[in-house]
């Protein structure tokens, strides 16, 4: 039952909707009294279009304690990087405190200061929602990866970092993170990414949405005053894309519970801001670490999952790729009993031994 629980919060989870849901603030709530959150503010912040925002903000969450050196430097600084639909929270659920942050896990709170943003465009940072709508700078990863760092720098003086993990687009800004500031990680942990632009299914199945937003009669190019919902109707491919089949035919084991589950997800993305989601899946239009992989100088254990459809392992672009990386590994994790295709990254229980080995020094 428990598992049954976690496979449609999983699922739910791909959307980042399903934080909007009750269950999913309830699943928030802590007790660690070193849980902080707090917001971040980047003056003048220069976005890679040619933009210069006055007052940038970054919503955070911080968990344990800074360490410092004999010069006052911040030494146990781990970040955290969520998801393209995500926020900071998808690394607040139970499962995720039980299996990372708890005594004896491997980003044990007692030993690790860890940083948690909304990453620019999504949750409690700066997004067109906020009254810009359309009028916001059309960031790309970049500029998410540009934010999360003033973040650090200025923001919390953290100048150096043991750990960058991200899973998703998390992930593929890991990548970048390791190219921009080859000398602040020690270690790097890219999960459920690849590191070659977006091109292929990867690139149509984000097209679908974006058209279904731009073509919506309500969309009204943004303008809208009643948020438009016939796009939402298009949403159902995201589950598709991100699931794995086995574990969806559980959930929906006949028409009526697969119709149900349909309709469960419309009414989900339908809670979301169109201009919000639009900007979501077209800011990946500047992600291409390929060229530069050979500048990373921490050590980078990458993950990647069998059944992923979106980074399709019969690719072969990990094996290709990961010699590029002069302390690069990687591993591709067979599909089991205990798969939930790209949203097997919401289950550190399966990919934590390799967090372990990284941690290591492995």
């Amino acid at each position: 039952m428990f598992r049954s629980i976690l496979t449609r919060l999983a699922l739910l989870t791909a959307f980042a909707f399903a934080q909007t849901l009750p269950a999913a603030h309830a699943a928030d709530a802590s007790t660690d009294p070193t849980e902080h959150a707090a917001d971040f503010i980047a003056h003048d912040f220069h976005f890679s279009d040619g933009t210069i925002f006055p007052d940038l903000r970054i919503h955070y969450v911080t968990l344990g304690t800074p360490q410092r050196d004999a010069h006052g430097e911040i030494t146990n600084a781990v970040l955290l990087l969520h998801g393209t639909t995500g926020t900071g929270k998808a690394f607040l659920t139970p499962l995720m405190r039980k299996e990372l942050f708890a005594a004896g896990e491997p980003l044990d709170t007692q030993r690790y200061f860890i940083v948690i943003p909304d990453g620019l465009g999504r949750g409690g940072s700066s997004k067109p929602s906020d009254g810009l709508r359309t009028k916001f700078p059309h960031y790309g990863y970049g500029d998410v990866v540009e934010a999360n760092h003033r973040l650090l720098v200025e923001g919390l003086k953290v100048r150096h970092l043991k750990l960058v993990l991200g899973t998703s687009m998390g992930g593929m800004q890991t990548w970048m993170w390791g190219e921009r500031y080859p000398g602040m990680a020690d270690a790097l942990m890219p999960i459920a990414s690849q590191p070659i632009a977006m091109a292929g299914r990867n690139w149509l199945w984000r097209q679908m949405i974006v058209g279904a937003i731009r073509s919506d009669p309500g969309w009204q190019d943004g303008s809208y005053t009643t948020p438009p919902t016939q796009w939402t109707r298009v949403m159902p491919v995201f589950t598709l894309i991100t699931g794995n089949a086995a574990r969806m035919q559980e959930q929906a084991p006949d028409r009526a519970t697969a119709t149900r589950m349909t309709e469960s997800i419309v009414a989900d993305a339908a809670k979301t801001d169109p201009n919000d989601v639009l900007y979501w899946f077209e800011s990946s239009w500047d992600y291409n670490p390929e060229p530069d992989l050979g500048a990373i100088r921490g050590r980078l254990f990458a993950v990647n999952f069998a059944d992923d459809l979106i980074n399709a392992t019969d690719l072969n672009v990990m094996q290709r790729l990961i010699g590029k990386v002069p302390q690069g590994r990687y591993v591709e994790m067979p599909e089991t009993a205990q798969s939930y295709g790209h949203q097997t990254l919401a289950h550190p229980e399966v990919w934590k031994p390799y967090l372990i080995q990284l941690m290591n020094g492995g």
